[in-house]
């Protein structure tokens, strides 16, 4: 795994973090757009994490602080990628910002459909809280 590399997005990256969503990401959000992914790498540079392999981007997670708590969004590995370590690679980097920034706690946004997801997530140590559900209202709509 030597060739790879994991670094934060910068506005330059946001159309091809966009591409590679469509093709390796389950589902959308609302704001998964450029105006969305801009305000996120503006407001918090090394929130947004990229996997390159071979100059080409592999994998990506959203590692959002907010000063009290750790969230992790959009951990999303290329189909042709998967099982080389990347996800656990992106992670690792992930929880090494938090820990930099004084977070003691992550959590992460998993669809509830996607089984290879939950295995991923739990093969770094994470685990279903089924106490919780998350409540949403669309903003300005």
């Amino acid at each position: 795994m030597s060739d790879l590399r994991i670094r934060a997005a910068t506005p330059a990256d946001l159309d091809a973090v966009l591409a590679f969503w469509k093709e390796a990401a389950e589902g959308i959000s609302i704001s998964d757009d450029r105006d969305g992914i801009a305000r996120l790498v503006a407001r918090d540079p090394g929130s947004l994490l990229l996997a390159e392999r071979g100059g080409a981007l592999a994998g990506t997670v959203i590692a959002g602080f907010d000063g009290w708590r750790c969230h992790l969004y959009r951990l999303a590995v290329h189909p042709e990628q998967r099982r080389r370590g990347i996800g656990g690679a992106l992670l690792a980097a992930a929880e090494e910002r938090f820990t930099g920034l004084g977070g003691r706690r992550a959590d992460a946004m998993v669809l509830d459909r996607n089984d290879l997801a939950h295995r991923t997530w739990s093969a770094a140590g994470y685990a279903s809280e089924p106490q919780w559900s998350r409540w949403v209202k669309p903003l300005g709509a």
